[in-house]
């Protein structure tokens, strides 16, 4: 399970509305207890991505490594990341699977015409070869 604060995801649909129709991306910052995540800060990330920008995202390591440094200063981890599928359903793609980290969530809002709809979060099992999705829960 996820769980995130009403303000935070309110950060991600604005960022998702910013810009759409591009993908958008991000760090969630928090803690894990007891296997359930709680997202305690969001920082949004630059989509580095030059080719396919509506359906691709990219975060650099440099900007990976300042997530890092930013949630250690605040006392938290790097628990996911979000990022949005414009005019797309909230589940991971091809290419969302090839590029995931076990362990890791990952927060997915579609987003039609500019506006965010649904969002679904998921984690890719420990053998890498499917993602299950984790509960999300609004606080």
């Amino acid at each position: 399970m996820i769980r995130i604060s009403k303000d935070l995801l309110a950060k991600i649909h604005e960022h998702s509305r910013r810009t759409y129709p591009e993908e958008c991306c991000g760090f969630l910052l928090g803690k894990v207890n007891d296997g359930h995540r709680l997202v305690s800060d969001v920082q949004a990330a630059s989509n580095a991505r030059m080719d396919e920008r509506r359906r691709r995202f990219l975060i650099t390591p440099d900007e990976y490594r300042q997530a890092e440094a930013a949630s250690r200063a605040k006392q938290l981890d790097v628990v996911g990341f979000y990022h949005s599928h414009p005019d797309y359903e909230a589940r991971p793609s091809a290419y969302d699977f090839e590029h995931a980290w076990p362990w890791f969530s990952y927060v997915i809002v579609s987003v039609n015409e500019a506006e965010p709809k649904e969002i679904r979060s998921w984690v890719i099992n420990d053998d890498c070869r499917n993602f299950s999705e984790e509960q999300v829960l609004i606080v």
